[in-house]
């Protein structure tokens, strides 16, 4: 089995994200990157399925500029076999990262497509579900467990009421939740192997796709700064502050 996994460049998780003087957008000057989150989880399943002798190949791709293939090499040094990045340096929105990636889908032919159920930067939640829609794939969103069972695909999925399992045809295409997996470090030399490891870069005029947003930003603000709480003595003090001052009741 052939799994395809996709990976995003994003702002890492332990930078504050400032937005730039002119509304106009997060600022990335001197700012580290790193793989998205759920993209670490996605990379680690597509690992284990190898590990398990599930996974035949492991091909990581990324939509983005090209400084995306740090984030690519280091899915490789985790265990990905190649890497393929669709070099894009436009502001792209989820219906344009979906189209590269089902050109991909079409060149690559995987059984197995997974996805991190969405970015931390943008957080639409979105790119997995529109792929599915343009492949025609079947799809298990949220997973927190995949099992393959012959030539079907069983993924628990976490719903608003718990858990739902249900069992999917391949080819498929499953995002990750936080509970699947805990992605493993990249060890030193696997770090060095993976340097030597292929990395193509295409165009998406090669691919035969238009990248072009629909989308336009008109402007980006920070959250507004939060006034501090205070402690109450009793109940009663509590009930009159939620009345008189706060008049929510």
């Amino acid at each position: 089995m052939k799994v395809l996994v996709a990976v995003k460049r994003v702002v890492d998780y332990n930078v504050k994200v400032r937005v730039k003087a002119d509304n106009s957008g997060v600022d990335l000057a001197n700012v580290k990157m790193s793989m998205n989150p759920f993209c670490e989880i996605a990379v680690e399943e597509a690992v284990r399925l190898k590990e398990k002798g599930v996974a035949s190949e492991i091909v990581v791709v990324s939509v983005g500029p090209s400084t995306a293939q740090e984030q690519l090499r280091t899915a490789l040094a985790l265990g990905a076999d190649r890497a393929i990045l669709v070099e894009a340096a436009d502001e792209l929105n989820s219906l344009a990262v979906a189209k590269a990636l089902k050109a991909v889908v079409d060149k690559e032919q995987p059984q197995l497509v997974i996805l991190g159920k969405q970015a931390i930067d943008s957080d639409n939640n979105q790119t997995g579900q529109m792929l599915a829609a343009l492949t025609g794939f079947a799809q298990g969103t949220f997973a927190s467990k995949v099992e393959v069972a012959g030539d079907k695909l069983n993924v628990t999925r976490e719903i608003d009421g718990g858990l739902q399992t249900v069992a999917l045809n391949l080819p498929a295409i499953v995002t990750t939740d936080l509970r699947l997996n805990e992605p493993r470090y990249a060890s030193l030399p696997n770090i060095m192997k993976a340097k030597k490891k292929p990395l193509e870069t295409v165009t998406p005029d090669a691919l035969g796709v238009s990248l072009a947003s629909t989308n336009k930003t008109l402007k980006v603000e920070a959250p507004a700064a939060r006034s501090a709480g205070i402690k109450v003595k009793s109940v009663a003090e509590l009930v009159e502050k939620l009345k008189n001052e706060a008049k929510v009741i």
